[in-house]
């Protein structure tokens, strides 16, 4: 059965019997100690409760431990839901069209020799695909260390781990690219986080991260979704499987690796993936609510958060500690990150004078002293009193050393309150000593954090999850399929500056009132029509992107004979650079008054994710200060105004140390107006840019000063 979801006519799988099969079949069964056929079946029969009828294929063997082998899965009676092969790579693809022309749904190939070893093994992966579009059989692999699943505790993997990785299942599932990396965090489950699902495609031929995030975002023993990605390959369906898991509630928590150069490389060496911009990355899982991380132990801290409480963006936290410095370290890192120490409530500071002695610190950070290490009473009537204000929506317990019985304690006085109370208790175990505290924390179900930078980190990306999900519009839809990958790769054309600004005046864009000259004469008397009596000229040609570099911009001509000068000038040093023939004249237009703001947008098609628009501060100052924010496109007034407001410019455009402020509305509607245009001819326009784009005082508009339009296919005055 599939599904349709999404815009653009995405569909996805049910992937209910790939996860969760009724029936198994397993090509390449063995029993030769420590070969991937044993390993998969001792997992299967020893380490799993599967109850569905399994099935062993092995064209040598008659039965293998007490099994009955067929050699062949067209030799079998009846169909399984699932095939996996634990064979040769050379026998893939022929176990692969017999699997699929027997009527199999699901195949999970374990055999590694494919993509990631050059252009022969990408032509095989192609193969595969055209047995997925053949059959109707999906492919989950190749070169992959296969699923686990661990809340119906099924392990189809052949990894000798599989015995001890379903010790803790839980409401988070794993969808990632990198066996290694997804491995290492199914291992959280020794620090007390629960872990119901993981699934690791290797190479995706054919299944991808998209489709297990998609039905992790359905499946109701998943609450929250953790990914490792090299690359995503089809930008349209990841956009569409996040913002399916963003509207079931589902928070996304992403590593990305290949920021850089040398992890872009590895990542291509690996699993054949496509890096993408960092950027541009960063970006759109911003706009989607994906909650990126960067490293191991973010995701672990962020997921296992996540896992125990919903943020509403607006918490306040409590520090408890029985360190006065540890708890000063803490409040420090809570302010240092922008969070919020709650005020006490004065029926919270009563009964914390209750409890605890004279000398103890009362007020948020609650430095409780060395008292709650004797006296466990006293520790949770301190910690229960904390954790019940009702300002306080976290409570962050620091523990700097294991002090043996006396951590116990604690630990039990944490677990006791957390069973009592909903407000989130977080301990941070900060010694490299653990014991008995820590491992009473873990069966308690507190999912202890190593540091407690990491933590307030964990936190902050919490909350911040909790501000996107209340803002989050879910009628929005990117524009998808139409934007990513719809260029050709043959070049595009680029228009002329003067063609461009015609094309963003008939959009509602305004530009300066320009003149085209060919002559001298034409660019005097374009100039005697200019009212204010100061004109720039600029050379007009699709073959000269950077006019100033090579002559071609005069400012401040304020008579006949300088523009006629101008002209010639300009003209002469546009011939040094490129043919006449190329050369569609001279752009004379009124010079701008000051004062205005220099502002720069621009909108490009991102190979993946489709057409994105970048703004900030504009002229030189883009390059210099890297003073941007972007968004997919469409943009919406409401996105178009956070992208003005993310900015440090934006404090200029307000009005800065007593200026008056600039025309941010204006500003805004032009945003939304280039979006709309670039949207209704999204597989036409490759790359806009405006820079600059002149943010004239408030009420008195924006102009674009210069432009620049790309496109592929027919001339724009056939749109």
């Amino acid at each position: 059965m599939t599904v349709n979801k999404g815009q653009n006519g995405l569909w996805f799988s049910d992937l209910s019997r790939l996860v969760e099969p009724r029936s198994i079949v397993l090509v390449g069964a063995s029993d030769k100690p420590d070969s991937i056929g044993a390993r998969t079946l001792e997992n299967l029969t020893t380490y799993s409760d599967f109850k569905g009828d399994l099935y062993l294929v092995n064209p040598g063997r008659a039965e293998i431990q007490g099994r009955p082998c067929v050699a062949s899965v067209r030799d079998l009676k009846a169909v399984p839901d699932l095939a996996i092969l634990a064979v040769r790579a050379d026998m893939v693809l022929d176990t692969l069209q017999a699997c699929g022309e027997f009527g199999i749904k699901f195949a999970i190939v374990f055999t590694s020799g494919f993509g990631e070893t050059g252009e022969a093994g990408r032509a095989d992966e192609a193969r595969m695909r055209e047995i997925v579009a053949q059959t109707g059989m999906r492919i989950y692999g190749p070169n992959c260390p296969g699923l686990n699943n661990m809340n119906a505790r099924l392990g189809l993997t052949f990894s000798p781990a599989w015995r001890i990785d379903h010790a803790r299942p839980g409401p988070i599932g794993v969808a990632t690219q990198g066996g290694g990396l997804g491995r290492s965090f199914i291992q959280s489950m020794d620090r007390g986080v629960g872990i119901g699902l993981w699934c690791s495609g290797g190479n995706e031929a054919d299944l991808e991260v998209s489709d297990y995030i998609h039905y992790m975002a359905d499946a109701p023993d998943i609450k929250v979704i953790v990914t490792t990605l090299e690359g995503v390959r089809n930008g349209p369906r990841f956009m569409a499987a996040a913002l399916h898991a963003a509207r079931r509630g589902k928070p996304i928590v992403a590593l990305k690796v290949g920021k850089s150069e040398y992890g872009a490389k590895a990542a291509a060496s690996h699993t054949a993936a496509i890096a993408g911009s960092a950027e541009i990355n960063t970006a759109v899982f911003r706009q989607l609510g994906i909650i990126e991380v960067d490293d191991i132990d973010e995701l672990i801290d962020v997921a296992s958060l996540l896992s125990r409480a919903t943020p509403t963006g607006r918490e306040q936290l409590a520090v408890y500690s029985f360190s006065g410095g540890t708890a000063a370290l803490a409040s420090d890192m809570v302010g240092t990150a922008g969070l919020t120490l709650s005020k006490f409530a004065p029926e919270t500071l009563e009964a914390l004078a209750r409890a605890l002695p004279g000398y103890a610190a009362f007020d948020n950070p609650v430095d409780v002293t060395a008292e709650v290490l004797v006296n466990a009473e006293v520790g949770y009537a301190a910690l229960k009193a904390t954790a019940c204000d009702p300002n306080t929506d976290l409570v962050l317990v620091p523990i700097p050393v294991e002090y043996g019985k006396t951590s116990a304690m604690l630990a039990d006085s944490m677990v006791r309150v957390q069973s009592e109370e909903a407000t989130p208790i977080v301990p941070v175990w900060m010694s490299d000593r653990t014991g008995e505290g820590h491992r009473k924390m873990i069966e308690g179900g507190l999912m202890p954090m190593r540091a407690v930078g990491n933590t307030v980190l964990a936190v902050k990306r919490f909350i911040e999850y909790g501000r996107w999900k209340a803002a989050f519009d879910q009628r929005w839809e990117p524009l998808g399929a139409v934007s990513a990958g719809a260029a050709e790769a043959t070049a595009g054309t680029t228009l002329s500056e003067a063609r461009g600004k015609t094309l963003l005046a008939q959009a509602g864009i305004t530009v300066p009132g320009g003149v085209v000259a060919q002559s001298a004469d034409e660019a005097a008397q374009a100039f005697s029509l200019i009212g204010n009596g100061k004109a720039v000229m600029k050379i007009v040609s699709a073959a000269i992107t950077h006019k100033t570099d090579i002559g071609g911009v005069r400012l401040g001509i304020t008579s006949e004979e300088a523009a006629c000068a101008a002209f010639e000038e300009i003209h002469a040093n546009g011939c040094k650079t490129v043919s006449p023939e190329q050369i569609e004249g001279v752009l004379v237009e009124p010079m701008l008054p000051s004062p205005f703001v220099e502002a720069v947008v621009g909108i490009h098609r991102d190979e993946v994710f489709g057409h994105v628009c970048t703004f900030g501060l504009g002229g030189v100052a883009i390059e210099l200060f890297k003073d941007v924010s972007r968004r997919l496109l469409p943009l919406t007034p409401q996105s178009a105004r956070a992208m003005i407001a993310e900015t440090r410019c934006y404090e200029l455009l307000k009005g800065h140390r007593g200026q008056a402020p600039f025309d941010i509305d204006a500003l805004a509607d032009t945003l939304v107006r280039l979006s709309d245009f670039v949207a209704k001819h999204a597989d036409r326009i490759d790359e806009l840019e405006i820079n600059p784009l002149a943010v004239r005082p408030q009420g008195q508009g924006v102009v674009a000063l210069d432009a620049v339009i790309s496109y592929q296919g027919t001339e724009p005055s056939q749109w």
